[in-house]
Parts: C-alpha cells; structure tokens; sequence
C-alpha cells in the first residue's frame, strides 16, 4: 500500500495567563501507515522541539465537543471572536495548554479523513496480511 504523509504547518498559541499567550510554530502530520495516530512538532526550527503523538480520533471529536483525560485533553472554544480548538497537555516535564486555530485543525483533519477513512486504519496495518503469512509458514 502506498504510504501518503498530510502535514499542516500552522501558528499556536501557548496560554500562559487569562491576559497573555505567545506564538507558538507548530507542525500536525498523519502518516498513512500509522493511522490510528496525529503527530505534532511544536517550536518548528528549534534547537529542542518537542514532540507529541496521540490518537486522531482524539482531535476528531475534540474539535466539536470536550475529550480526553490525563495527558491529552482536547475541546473546542473561542478566543478574540474566533473558533479555536484547545489542547492541554500533561507530562512529567510540565503542563501547557495550546490554542489552535479551528478552521486549519479542521480542514488539516479532512484531508486526513479522506487518506484514511475512519473504520479502515486496520487495513493499513497489514495485520491480516502479516497473520496470514506466519500462518502459512508455519504449515
């Protein structure tokens, strides 16, 4: 199967107080042959960027209702009068909650959609295909 990669390059916003945020660059990519998975870049460029992979039905739902618990927590907002999807993420380096602009979420995430229909990421494992060539080897 031919592996397809749908990156978006796009501007966050790490919430720092009620008052203030500061831009933060971002890259979501969804690799075809991990498909049950979205992978974010944050700080595109620099010298320690940090990585973040989750599930894309996670950001799925997250983008029209509240979701998630521990580590990733997504739901959808507004800020300044624009729609927003917000990300709170956990680790034992700290916590940070990130704006994102809804509308490139959004059509970053139909893109993925149409490279990977919901309910066929199993075909793009190959685990069928790779069960049955261990069962016939071993006959």
């Amino acid at each position: 199967m031919e592996r397809t990669t749908v990156e978006r390059e796009l501007e966050m916003r790490l919430v720092l107080s009620a008052d203030h945020s500061v831009p933060v660059p971002a890259r979501l990519t969804y690799r075809t042959d991990d498909p049950y998975a979205v992978h974010v870049v944050f700080h595109i460029g620099s010298e320690n960027p940090v990585y973040w992979t989750f599930a894309r039905e996670l950001l799925v739902e997250g983008v029209f209702r509240p979701c998630g618990r521990g580590d990733v927590r997504i739901w959808p907002s507004q800020a300044d009068g624009r729609e927003v999807v917000l990300m709170a993420l956990s680790s034992p380096d700290g916590d940070a909650l990130l704006e994102a602009p809804s509308p490139q979420v959004s059509a970053w995430l139909e893109r993925t959609l149409r490279a990977v229909a919901p309910g066929t990421e199993p075909e793009r494992l190959g685990i069928d295909d790779g069960l049955a060539a261990l069962l016939s080897a071993e006959a």
